[in-house]
């Protein structure tokens, strides 16, 4: 399989500590069963397979460690790399930061309210941070109530902000 038949399940972030470890931005629902000791993930950039030596959470952080990368400027050296693994049926239930980015918002009227630059996990709700017309961020909570719909083929995200939420930080 190549990255393009394959989902993104983390994006590395910084190294922690000197032997290799390094923390990752986790892009999928099933953490415990994709990071687990032995398994290997593609990469883009393209820096074959990577196979996981230790996992554990720290703070709230995944933490990875690599086979492939067993000190601070190996880890180093992967800092940006994307992870992809196989599709599992978790992967079915949710949208991928790469699905959303670019795509247009547009309220239930279908003004344009901005486009999305980034998707922001968090453990209660995820983000869409948003840049609006006059060049502002803002962030929207990525649940059905706010965000009642997701039209990849149109290229669009139908948003119901409440009054107020986008000139929050004017």
């Amino acid at each position: 399989m190549t990255p393009m038949d394959e989902v993104l399940v983390a994006r590395i972030g910084k190294p922690h500590g000197l032997k290799g470890e390094v923390t990752v931005q986790v892009h999928t629902d099933s953490p415990q069963e994709r990071f687990v000791e032995g398994a290997s993930f593609s990469t883009e950039p393209d820096r074959g397979l990577l196979t996981i030596r230790a996992e554990r959470v720290h703070n709230g952080i995944q933490l990875l460690s690599f086979e492939e990368a067993s000190d601070r400027t190996a880890a180093e050296a992967l800092r940006g790399t994307r992870l992809f693994a196989a599709p599992d049926e978790e992967d079915d239930e949710g949208f991928y930061e790469d699905d959303l980015v670019g795509l247009e918002v547009v309220d239930t009227a279908g003004t344009t309210l901005g486009k999305v630059v980034a998707l922001h996990p968090r453990p209660v709700q995820d983000l869409l941070e948003i840049e609006l017309p006059d060049g502002r961020t803002a962030y929207l909570p990525f649940v059905e109530q706010i965000v009642p719909e997701v039209d990849l083929d149109a290229g669009k995200v139908i948003a119901d902000p409440p009054p107020g939420l986008l000139e929050l930080g004017e």
